[in-house]
């Protein structure tokens, strides 16, 4: 019997995990292994792991002065997708850093996003593996004041929203990454609106008792946003050979 797979899962902050994925990883008996970065944690050698998943954060990609070991950070994404070709699955942040560390461009979004939006997929999000039975248009939960603004070359962008021209996108068929939320469980929105950050640009948006509006309204759009969680799951899974 072969031993179960291992995925490493890079965190900027404890309450930015992997969320209801953690679910999915236990019923496919998957191994993952978070690593804290923010609280000093090495990155260990990726030869025993057999994917990378990069979750959100607070800060910015470009804050290396106030967060050195994102400079690691980045070299370890660029040697997993480029040199070694390892699966990847990058979220928010996540998404930002692989476009970073692969070349793209990212930069402070003209209008943040924050709150439940539109994503629309694009013509190469149809056709892609990744999106695969997932609505043309979906609502999911936004929350980020920077974005892709030049993809990393190679990169095919998925999906798009009015404010974020790039929501999703693939880099071959084992990397892939999404500006979007898809991982949240009941309790993650109440954790995350007590990071000051992020109650400072829900409030912004939403105004005054903007967290507990966006809270109540996830309660009862947690089943779907779930569907499209284990959806993307599986295509995830199915696009990188698992």
């Amino acid at each position: 019997m072969s031993p179960p797979k291992r995925v490493l899962v890079l965190q900027h902050v404890a309450v930015e995990h992997p969320g209801i994925f953690k679910t999915f990883f236990a019923e496919d008996g998957y191994e993952y292994v978070p690593i804290e970065l923010d609280d000093g944690e090495a990155i260990p050698a990726l030869d025993d792991f057999a994917a990378l998943w990069v979750m959100g954060g607070p800060m910015d990609v470009w804050e290396e002065d106030e967060h050195p070991w994102l400079k690691t950070e980045k070299a370890v994404i660029a040697e997993a997708v480029l040199t070694r070709k390892m699966p990847y699955l990058g979220f928010c942040l996540g998404h930002q850093l692989l476009a970073s560390a692969l070349g793209g461009e990212v930069g402070l979004a003209k209008q943040s996003e924050v709150g439940v939006k539109r994503v629309t997929c694009l013509a190469a999000g149809e056709r892609s593996a990744f999106l695969r039975g997932l609505p043309h248009e979906l609502e999911v939960l936004q929350w980020h004041g920077a974005e892709v603004t030049q993809p990393p070359p190679g990169a095919q962008v998925l999906a798009s929203s009015p404010l974020c021209a790039n929501q999703a996108m693939s880099i071959g068929a084992h990397a892939f990454s999404i500006q979007f939320h898809v991982e949240i469980t009941t309790t993650m929105v109440s954790d995350w609106s007590g990071i000051p950050a992020y109650r400072c640009s829900l409030e912004e948006s939403l105004g005054a008792g903007g967290a507990d509006l966006l809270i109540a309204d996830m309660q009862h759009r947690m089943p779907t946003f779930n569907a499209y969680a284990r959806q993307l799951y599986r295509n995830w899974k199915a696009s990188v050979g698992w």
